[in-house]
């Protein structure tokens, strides 16, 4: 299930709130939350909820046995289980065949992989659990002793499959007694739909043309298909991809964040519209902010971070965050090329950017960031380097640019609005709204009927469309 769609808007989530909202007590409200959630993730594969469940059982009780032992070696022992199962899953579910394979491409062997369908979220929840762990161990964090609310944690579905990555600390008090209000409902309505109008209206119309421009997993495009676009076409379909992207991941975390906060959660940022960066650096900053903090402070800070081998630990951490996104070496690479840049600003590039012009340090975090996510999209390290050659052979197509002309046309305002949305331009409208407005009420009004309007189009949208991708679900 997804909450870009019909049976999420309409019977899951309004059937959700009411049971939610029915009774006052805390237990029977996590109860709520618990059952849907596990719903939720089971209505495609309802296998894996034992999965789910499995490691959250043994994440628990390893915490527990940390604290009760903290100081001593049984705690580090209790350490290494949690990292040892959860990686082990983690290895065998989503890398067993990308390693098999390179075992026998580099021994020569012809072992098989087990090939195991991929548990959707099983890298958000990981995380979930490892960090929560380890902070029992490092004393940052109580245990919590109520295995369903713990259960609750891992499982919230607003979170579970396709992040923003939760960490415990930071919603530990609103695990155990939270504070729901109609102020926060309202605000988690809001943020909600405007996650869902950057889903429905920006992510999915970029993805049709994306599909167009560099085909997509069900039908990939082929080096024939390639061969008759022009470099105008091939640059147009990775902006649409860069746009795809950000407005799908951010739009998934805007609704998260807002369902959270219909629950009473107050999940933390995690996109601060990242292609107004002017630098990499920034850009890792403002882009996916959970997992770039989780590979800081679990990674990067542990091996040393800006005190010894700087290098080697940001190496390490970029990686680990190509590998984080998937099991194919383009993934790494395109860890390794964000890695390149972020180390040549660290040694010297990041004082020349505070020298120049902003908009030169901006159209170079742009020139370097829009090529970059060509090694994330292809997998087929063939048709990446195919596509590498296109974009830069700076070509007409055998068929001219008509076509290309004739789409650019038809999506052009869609496009300026597209581009505008990557700035914060909302945020300094509602701000010059609300200082408009003396009353709270008329405020709330305006609010209201915002959300209406965006809910209409995003409807309007889903009854009338069918292709309906989310990116980061296969991660």
């Amino acid at each position: 299930m997804v909450f870009a769609s019909l049976l999420f808007l309409f019977i899951f989530l309004p059937l959700n709130l009411v049971l939610y909202y029915s009774s006052k007590n805390a237990t029977w409200r996590n109860w709520v939350l618990i059952i849907f959630s596990l719903a939720f993730y089971g209505w495609g594969e309802p296998i894996w909820i034992s999965l789910l469940i499995l490691s959250s059982m043994v994440d628990w009780a390893n915490a527990l046995f940390i604290q009760k032992h903290r100081g001593t070696k049984w705690a580090k022992v209790g350490v290494v289980v949690t990292l040892v199962l959860n990686l082990s899953l983690l290895a065998t579910f989503k890398y067993d065949v990308f390693l098999v394979e390179n075992v026998n491409a580099l021994l020569g062997t012809s072992f098989t992989a087990p090939g195991y369908a991929l548990p959707i979220g099983i890298s958000f929840y990981t995380f979930h659990t490892i960090s929560y762990v380890v902070d029992v161990y490092r004393g940052d964090i109580k245990a919590q002793r109520n295995f369903p609310n713990f259960l609750m944690y891992v499982s919230l579905y607003s979170s579970l499959v396709a992040g923003p990555i939760i960490r415990y600390a930071h919603v530990a008090t609103e695990i155990d007694s939270r504070k729901e209000n109609l102020r926060d409902f309202s605000l988690g309505v809001s943020r909600f739909c405007i996650g869902l109008f950057k889903k429905v209206i920006i992510a999915n119309v970029a993805a049709e043309l994306v599909k167009k421009y560099m085909g997509d997993h069900s039908d990939p495009l082929t080096l024939t298909e390639l061969a008759s676009f022009s470099s105008m076409e091939a640059w147009f379909g990775l902006l649409m991809f860069a746009i795809q992207i950000y407005f799908d991941f951010s739009g998934y975390s805007d609704m998260a964040i807002g369902l959270g906060r219909m629950f009473g959660f107050h999940f933390r940022e995690n996109f601060e519209y990242p292609y107004i960066a002017k630098s990499i650096s920034e850009f890792w900053r403002r882009w996916h902010i959970s997992l770039s903090s989780i590979f800081r402070d679990y990674v990067y800070i542990p091996l040393g971070g800006n005190k010894k081998h700087v290098y080697f630990n940001l190496l390490v951490v970029w990686f680990l965050t190509g590998m984080w996104h998937g099991a194919s070496w383009n993934f790494i690479f395109w860890g390794l090329y964000f890695f390149i840049f972020i180390a040549l600003e660290k040694a010297f590039l990041l004082k020349i950017l505070e020298k120049v012009p902003s908009f030169v340090s901006h159209i170079y975090a742009l020139a370097i960031i829009i090529p970059g996510w060509v090694i994330f999209y292809f997998t087929d390290t063939q048709m990446l380097f195919a596509y590498v050659t296109k974009l830069f052979s700076f070509s007409a197509g055998p068929g001219g640019n008509m076509d290309f002309i004739n789409t650019l046309t038809s999506h052009l305002f869609w496009l300026v609005t597209a581009i505008v949305l990557c700035m914060p331009v909302y945020h300094k409208v509602m701000a010059w709204i609300n200082k408009k407005t003396s009353r709270v009420t008329v405020f709330d009004t305006i609010t209201v009927g915002f959300n209406v309007i965006l809910i209409f189009l995003c409807v309007a949208q889903l009854v009338g469309k069918s292709y309906n991708p989310f990116i980061y679900f296969r991660f």
